[in-house]
């Protein structure tokens, strides 16, 4: 049986579970999410704990179990405490500046780069001087927000010689050696 599927996910203070068919609705301080869970997959809920099963010992059921169990702790996490992803801008010049859900960045290219922000996802730039720029993403929807990250990271990828590009805050980029000369 899947180890992640079978553990029970704990409802804190504050958060409140629905079903509805086979969808999930919960509700928050933070904001609202609401997921379609399979028909071959069983949630019951019983005071504060949530739990799931499944039919049978099918493969693609087994790997729905503990998928579920997964989207919906994600779920209660993001609405009660909510996500922050925070990416710094390595390079000579690299730059961002928020103008309401836009943000604009000069990435070394020969223009500036226009990058949406969707409604669920706030977003801030913080630029010291001597450090790097720092861009933060904080919303309750950890799909939405790792995705909006990925999207930013893809704009320029950290590359292995100078170490330039779009990183996550206290990710080890794998560094190569350059040309050497020869002897």
């Amino acid at each position: 049986m899947s180890r992640i599927g079978k553990a029970p996910v704990t409802i804190p203070q504050g958060v409140e579970v629905k079903m509805d068919g086979n969808t999930i609705f919960v509700k928050g301080t933070k904001g609202e999410l609401k997921q379609d869970i399979d028909s071959c997959i069983t949630v019951s809920i019983e005071g504060d704990t949530i739990t799931f099963a499944r039919e049978n010992d099918h493969k693609d059921q087994r790997s729905m179990h503990g998928l579920y169990r997964s989207l919906v702790n994600n779920m209660i996490e993001g609405v009660s405490k909510g996500y922050i992803i925070k990416q710094e801008l390595v390079g000579v010049g690299y730059r961002a500046t928020v103008q309401g859900q836009k943000l604009e960045l000069a990435l070394g290219y020969s223009h500036n780069v226009l990058f949406e922000i969707p409604a669920e996802v706030s977003v801030s730039a913080e630029q010291e001087r001597g450090k790097n720029p720092i861009v933060t993403f904080e919303s309750h929807d950890k799909q939405l927000i790792g995705q909006v990250a990925a999207k930013l990271r893809s704009l320029r990828k950290p590359e292995p010689y100078k170490g330039k590009g779009i990183r996550f805050v206290g990710e080890q980029i794998r560094r190569k050696a350059g040309k050497s000369a020869s002897k």
